[in-house]
């Protein structure tokens, strides 16, 4: 069975920002979910803030495996309940890929419990993503370091929980580094957060950021054949139930 992925966007900045739009004529989420469609293992479709119950409804999330969310001015404008609800499908079983700016979004903050607060520059630096889990699913297929020639950066203190595994850190022209590629879990789900993705610069058409994308989407997808978790008194043993 495809893995059933929702590529989720604010979609603001290029309806405002018409340099925004020279580079993300779609919405950046459309190019994230172009390039997944290139896999048939893949089902992919989008969802967007102002969509009805922003494009997540109960239904919709209940029929995805992973979602991915970048969002940055509107963090606000996100519904409570919906954030609610996306975290009740993470904690049973729906991975989440994280993006960018999507660090202050409501549910990974929720999911991380701590402020996800950050140092930042935008002036177009070059970043160098070294891989440190050499062999990990999520940096398949990448050489030891790729490399952003413009980018906003991102230092430390990243104010996050202890990772499960630290996958990709970068460095920065200004001298600053930042754990670029984390993951957890919560409940029976997958979380990967991933540093790179601003909106003014084109790094969602960077083939090694696609590819990281990629492969954890595969990586945070349920097992197949993986069964809700089940809660509550059990008044008998399993051998009695036998």
């Amino acid at each position: 069975m495809p893995i059933r992925v929702t590529v989720w966007g604010e979609h603001r900045h290029e309806k405002k920002n018409p340099k925004i739009a020279e580079i993300y004529p779609d919405g950046m989420h459309t190019t994230i979910a172009n390039h997944l469609k290139k896999s048939t293992d893949l089902k992919v479709s989008t969802a967007t803030l102002d969509e009805p119950e922003h494009g997540l409804t109960e239904k919709k999330l209940a029929s995805t495996d992973v979602l991915t969310w970048w969002g940055h001015i509107a963090h606000g404008d996100v519904k409570d309940e919906i954030v609610d609800r996306i975290h009740q499908r993470v904690l049973d079983g729906m991975g989440i890929i994280v993006l960018h700016s999507g660090h202050f979004s409501k549910i990974f903050r929720k999911l991380m419990g701590t402020t996800c607060n950050l140092k930042w520059r935008e002036a177009d630096e070059k970043e160098v993503l070294w891989v440190t889990r050499p062999g990990h699913p999520i940096v398949q297929g990448i050489d030891d370091h790729f490399i952003i020639p413009k980018e906003e950066m991102y230092g430390e203190f990243f104010d996050i929980p202890e990772p499960m595994e630290t996958v990709l850190i970068s460095s920065f022209a200004g001298g600053e580094v930042f754990r670029s590629g984390v993951t957890y879990t919560r409940g029976a789900g997958k979380i990967f957060y991933f540093r790179p993705g601003h909106e003014s610069y084109p790094t969602y058409h960077n083939k090694s950021v696609l590819r990281v994308i990629e492969n954890a989407v595969r990586w945070a997808a349920p097992a197949e054949g993986s069964k809700a978790i089940t809660y509550g008194n059990r008044k008998l043993g399993w051998l009695d139930a036998k």
